[in-house]
């Protein structure tokens, strides 16, 4: 027993496709997990809007955040008795684990460019604000919620205990790509994450492995780089973006402009304003979009009406990749052509960049400096794992970008205008 928490008199256990089991002694855990801001989570899914591309992905961030609790509690397990672990640190780096995420809105990523907000603002919000798991934390003294809130912002002093939460090789993603693997149906997202809980030890400002574990992390490292180009940026899903965030950025046009919606969208108001309160945000999930998204098939605005069909019954874009000459050459021409025959291009002609830097080695001064991973060798030394992984040096620092440009192809080949339209269709196809 610590000072505001005590074991549960009998273990609770969440069954897990995943892990397995999730196991849960601490009453402030149990407790956190029953707030409703936490059980929100349930309603807010972890992949966005991969389900219209595989549709197993109807996982949740609920799910999500008791599995990086789960691989936490196994991380501690292991870090038992090691010189650089502080049993006391143990409930704070749980409750980060478990809280990770809370901040999160409905398809979070298209929701935050168009409204331009932030989900570890929200996180910071949610945890120091006036909310459940404020009060759940507090019960360990009033400076904790503050230092749960520090080490999922990565300002903690305690470098340990946020390396544990968000690093190169952290709880966070040894769920969520096993996770999403798993809801998938892919075979990419899969290593061995119990040799690398082996493997792992606890210095004083991070968390190494042991050089005989390199093997199960150049296999974490390739997993993640193929979820991110087979699943993360599948161009389906990424057609599903494009259309949910020109949805949300003709409702917010309209709206600003003074537009008479045939039911008020309450909810969203907040945030068309650009002034939504932490109930706001927390009313916010994604049973409401659909609900309002099925409401705005129903609008008089053509352009409102068309794009939530288009995303209720996946009549999604189509798509071509392009180069720099393509935009340089092209891209005045076909908006124009787009007007020509009646259709918006700040709507329908959209561009859209994906990258991923899958490992990187720590630069001094960049932008996101990166902790590498480090391996303990048998002298005691710590060498940067590319230095020993030929199969991550091979991919180290090589950033992969795709560039696509997203079209209603079914428009192109509808009666009329035919003539501008067979242009368009031989401008893309080039």
């Amino acid at each position: 027993m610590s000072k505001g928490n005590a074991m549960l008199q009998e273990e609770k256990v969440f069954k897990d496709p995943v892990h397995r089991y999730i196991h849960v002694r601490d009453q402030l855990i149990w407790d956190l997990i029953g707030t409703k801001e936490f059980q929100r989570l349930r309603r807010v899914r972890q992949l966005g809007t991969t389900f219209l591309t595989f549709h197993g992905a109807e996982h949740t961030r609920f799910n999500h955040s008791l599995g990086v609790y789960e691989v936490t509690r196994r991380m501690i397990e292991v870090f038992k008795g090691h010189p650089h672990w502080n049993e006391d640190d143990r409930l704070l780096c749980l409750t980060a684990a478990l809280l990770h995420d809370i901040g999160h809105g409905p398809f979070s990523h298209s929701f935050e460019k168009v409204f331009e907000t932030d989900h570890e603002h929200w996180t910071r919000a949610i945890i120091l604000g006036d909310t459940g798991v404020n009060a759940v934390l507090r019960r360990m003294g009033d400076e904790f919620p503050r230092e749960v809130a520090d080490v999922i912002e990565k300002i903690h002093p305690n470098k340990l205990v946020v390396s544990m939460i968000s690093s190169q090789i952290d709880a966070d993603r040894m769920d969520y790509l096993q996770r999403d693997a798993f809801y998938t149906g892919v075979s990419y997202g899969h290593f061995d994450m119990e040799r690398i809980l082996r493997v792992m030890r606890p210095l004083e400002d991070q968390v190494v492995i042991k050089n005989t574990g390199m093997h199960a992390v150049e296999d974490y490292i390739m997993s993640r780089y193929q979820m991110y180009w087979q699943v993360y940026f599948h161009p389906v899903t990424r057609s599903a973006e494009v259309i949910l965030n020109k949805i949300l950025r003709r409702a917010k046009a309209l709206y600003l402009d003074g537009y008479a919606f045939k039911q008020t969208p309450v909810h969203f108001i907040p945030f068309f304003d650009g002034n939504p309160t932490i109930a706001d945000y927390l009313k916010l999930d994604e049973m409401i979009v659909f609900y309002y998204f099925h409401t705005w098939e129903e609008e008089t605005d053509a352009i409102l009406a068309d794009l939530c069909r288009r995303f209720l019954h996946r009549r999604l874009f189509q798509y071509v990749e392009f180069t720099q000459h393509f935009i340089m050459n092209e891209w005045s021409g076909l908006k124009e052509r787009f007007k020509a025959i009646g259709v918006d291009p700040d709507y329908y002609l959209v561009v859209d960049f994906s990258s991923d830097l899958p490992y990187d080695f720590y630069r001094p001064g960049e932008e996101e400096e990166r902790m590498p991973i480090h391996l303990l060798m048998n002298d005691r030394n710590l060498h940067e794992l590319s230095r020993e992984s030929e199969i991550v040096e091979a991919i180290s620092g090589k950033k992969r970008t795709d560039h696509k440009l997203y079209y209603p192809q079914d428009i192109l080949h509808t009666p009329g205008q035919e003539d501008t339209k067979r242009e368009i269709l031989e401008i893309l196809s080039n």
